[in-house]
């Protein structure tokens, strides 16, 4: 393929991408879930009443015992078909950490660091492309002082 033809196409398809591409933005859309103090007022919030049932098909994963409060790795990874997927934490005065909108045919891999002040349970709930809300949960701990154990 000559030079400029590869130009032309990739121009093409950036110029395409934006419009493919639909993210809400939840701190907008949905502000009280942002202020919500426990996890289950955060996902009332973001989800309306639809309560999320436990699914081993979630993997949540944190580290047993985070040396470091304020950057504690955190991976979360499915291989259902998911809309959104949001993370929630029950230590911080505000509950729920952040929301991704997962574009269809996307894969669900998302590895993020967070701060938390203490130990405590994290929860992700993952919306399928049919509603339905999953969720998996994580106790954490949190050395205290910055040193492990």
């Amino acid at each position: 393929m000559d030079r400029r033809k590869f130009l032309g196409l990739g121009l093409a398809a950036a110029a395409l991408a934006p419009a493919a591409l639909q993210a809400v933005d939840f701190r907008k859309e949905k502000p009280d879930a942002w202020k919500a103090t426990t996890v289950d007022d955060a996902i009332k919030a973001l989800y309306g009443d639809a309560k999320p049932t436990a699914n081993s098909a979630i993997t949540l994963k944190t580290p047993k015992v985070a040396s470091n409060g304020g950057a504690i790795p955190v991976t979360i990874r499915t291989d259902i078909k998911a809309k959104t997927v949001s993370l929630f934490q029950d230590v911080n005065p505000e509950s729920a950490v952040c929301t991704w909108t997962v574009p269809e045919g996307g894969v669900v891999d998302y590895s993020i660091k967070i701060k938390m002040k203490g130990s405590g349970k994290l929860t992700v709930v993952v919306e399928d492309t049919d509603g339905k809300l999953h969720s998996a949960t994580n106790e954490l701990e949190v050395a205290l002082g910055g040193c492990e154990g």
